[in-house]
C-alpha cells in the first residue's frame, strides 16, 4: 500500500530539541521563561514589529486583540467571510456581531469595495464597526493598501489575521506587521509549528503588555492572588516556545520548499483543461502555505474538485476543499453579510493540494500523476 501523503504535516528541523532540553534542564516548565522571551524576540526581529506576545493559539490572539480594541457586547466587527471559523469565533466570544465581507477574485481576500459598502451601510444603520478582521488566505497577501486606506478613512482599526501567512510580504514588509494588531498561528499544519500556539504583534507596547496581562489570568501586581479584570489562560509554555525557536531557524527553507511545491504543481497541471492556480500580484510575495487549484467543470469535461479529491483519497493522498465561507456556515448564517458570490464559487471549484515542506519529488509526482490520470479517463 502507498504511504499516506498528508495535506500539511509538521516538519521539524532538528534544532528544536536543543531548546526543549534547555527547558527541562532548567526545570522551567511554565508559561514563562527564556524560550518565551527569545521566541518573541525572534518573531519581532523577523517581522519588524516592535512588540510580540506568544500565546496558546492564533484564536486566543484574535480574542485578546478584540478585547484590547474595546470590542464589547452589542458591537459589530467586520470580518472576511472566506476564512476558517477561528477568524470569526472570537467576535462571538465578546458578544459582538460579525459582519461578513466577501472576496475579490485576484487575491481571494477581502474585497476593498465591498468593505467600503459594508461600512457605509452599517453607518446608515447607526452601527459603526469597532474593528476589521482581514485574512491573508493560504499565505497570499490581501489588497492591504486599499483596505488600510478605507479603514483609516472611517477611523476603524484593522486586526491583521496572518495566521496562514508567516513569511509572506506586501510591498517589502512582512505580513503581521500591518494594522493595529497582527496575528500569527503555529498550529500543527502551519508553515512552522509549536504543536499549538499563536502570537499577537503590535508596535504598541501598551497593547502587547495588556495582552500578556490578560493572557496570564489578569493577575494584579500583588503578593497574593488579586484580580481586577477577567483574565485568560492564553500564555504559551516555555516548552512549546522552545520548539518555536528551533522552527524559526528553518523558516526561510520552509518558505522555499512550499514555493517549490507550488511551482511543481503549476508546471505539471496548469495545462489540464479548466485548471488554474492563484498567482501573486505585483508587490506581493506569498509563502505558498497551501497550493490551491481551481477546476472549472465547464472546461474540464465535467470533472469537479470533488472528483479529484475523492480520486486522490483512494490513493492515500489527502486534499481538501477551500474554506467554506462563513456567511453560509450554519452557525453564522443569521449575521449580516455583504457578498458578491466570489467565495462561494471558490469553495465550489477550489481544492487545496498536499503542500507540506517535507514532501519529496516522488510524492509530488504521485499527486500530479493521479490528477492527470483522472483527466485522461
Amino acid at each position: 500500500m502507498n504511504k499516506r501523503i498528508w495535506l500539511s504535516s509538521p516538519h521539524m528541523g532538528g534544532d528544536e530539541i536543543k531548546f526543549v532540553h534547555e527547558t527541562f534542564e532548567s526545570n522551567w516548565i511554565a508559561p514563562l521563561g527564556a524560550n518565551v522571551d527569545n521566541f518573541e524576540k525572534d518573531l519581532g526581529d523577523y517581522t519588524g514589529v516592535k512588540h510580540v506576545a506568544v500565546l496558546t493559539s492564533g484564536t486566543a490572539a484574535i480574542h485578546l486583540a478584540l478585547i484590547i480594541l474595546g470590542v464589547r457586547q452589542g458591537d459589530e466587527v467586520i470580518c472576511s467571510s472566506f476564512t476558517f471559523s477561528a477568524s470569526a469565533n472570537p467576535i462571538i466570544y465578546q458578544g459582538a456581531t460579525p459582519v461578513f465581507v466577501d472576496s475579490e477574485s485576484t487575491t481571494w481576500n477581502m474585497d476593498p469595495q465591498l468593505l467600503k459598502t459594508a461600512i457605509e451601510a452599517r453607518l446608515k444603520l447607526g452601527k459603526k464597526p469597532k474593528a476589521i478582521v482581514i485574512v491573508h488566505l493560504y499565505g497570499n497577501p490581501a489588497k492591504l493598501s486599499e483596505i488600510e486606506e478605507i479603514a483609516a478613512g472611517f477611523d476603524i482599526p484593522v486586526i491583521e489575521d496572518a495566521a496562514e501567512a508567516l513569511g509572506s510580504e506586501y510591498k517589502g514588509a512582512k505580513l503581521g506587521s500591518f494594522g493595529k494588531i497582527g496575528i500569527l498561528s503555529f498550529n500543527g499544519n502551519k508553515i512552522i509549528t509549536t504543536s499549538g500556539g499563536g502570537a499577537l504583534l503590535s508596535d504598541s507596547q501598551e497593547y502587547v503588555e495588556k495582552a500578556r496581562f490578560l493572557a496570564t489570568q489578569a493577575r494584579d501586581d500583588a503578593p497574593h492572588y488579586q484580580h481586577s479584570h477577567i483574565g485568560y489562560n492564553y500564555r504559551m509554555s516555555n516548552v512549546l516556545a522552545g520548539i518555536g525557536r528551533g522552527q524559526m531557524i528553518v523558516l526561510p527553507e520552509r518558505i522555499r520548499q512550499r514555493r517549490y511545491n507550488f511551482d511543481y504543481y503549476k508546471n505539471k497541471l496548469s495545462g489540464l483543461p479548466g485548471v488554474s492556480f492563484l498567482e501573486e500580484e505585483n508587490g506581493s510575495f506569498s509563502n505558498k502555505w497551501l497550493t490551491c487549484m481551481l477546476v472549472d467543470p465547464k472546461l474540464s469535461g465535467g470533472i469537479t474538485r470533488e472528483d479529484i479529491r475523492l480520486y486522490l483519497w483512494e490513493s492515500q493522498i489527502e486534499s481538501r476543499p477551500l474554506w467554506k465561507p462563513m456567511h453560509v456556515q450554519p452557525v453564522f448564517e443569521q449575521y449580516p453579510r455583504y457578498v458578491n458570490g466570489t467565495s462561494e464559487k471558490l469553495f465550489q471549484d477550489g481544492l487545496c493540494l498536499p503542500s507540506g515542506s517535507n514532501l519529496l519529488d516522488e510524492d509530488l509526482e504521485r499527486v500530479t500523476s493521479g490528477i492527470s490520470e483522472l483527466f485522461m479517463k
